[in-house]
């Protein structure tokens, strides 16, 4: 072999040899932590209206139903109120739906035999339960009884509910 051919040989295999090194990667690596810090929270998803329907003469109990949704922080102790409501004079144990003076006597209820009133002093009128962490449902259970009937128009009351945690 002649010397040139050897030295180009050579050279060669020294850019192959420079190649191979230096396609090898070298790495580093680090750690760090992720961390959340929960509190004990409530929130109220949803409240559904309560509508019982269209009525004439209030001879017989009118009863519907409606939902309410609570989430809180699994563990998480929680009682859910229902304030007496915006008519004058109301009551939890008899609130009013208005339109104008007029008023329309109902009630809401923790039980479906609408026997237990449903109101905000907790440990007595409350519904009491413990978060799971996912949206938890309550049925809020409203009668209207037999009274006087007023004039034909559309009565309404706004309820406040309040989760206590």
């Amino acid at each position: 072999m002649s010397l040139m051919l050897m030295r180009t040989a050579g050279a060669a295999a020294l850019v192959f040899v420079s190649l191979c090194k230096s396609s090898v990667a070298a790495t580093a690596s680090a750690t760090f932590r992720v961390q959340i810090t929960l509190t004990s929270s409530c929130v109220i998803n949803s409240a559904s209206t309560l509508n019982f329907g269209s009525q004439g003469v209030l001879v017989a109990n009118v009863d519907n139903a409606s939902t309410l949704q609570v989430q809180c922080t699994s563990t998480t102790p929680y009682n859910i109120g229902l304030d007496a409501g915006l008519g004058t004079g109301a009551t939890v144990a008899v609130r009013k739906m208005t339109n104008g003076a007029s008023t329309i006597n109902y009630s809401l209820y923790r039980d479906s035999g609408r026997t237990t009133v449903w109101g905000n002093t907790v440990g007595t009128n409350t519904v009491a339960g413990t978060g799971n962490g996912a949206l938890q449902s309550y049925t809020v259970y409203g009668r209207v009884p037999p009274q006087a009937t007023p004039a034909a128009a559309t009565y309404s009351d706004t309820i406040t509910v309040t989760v206590t945690y």
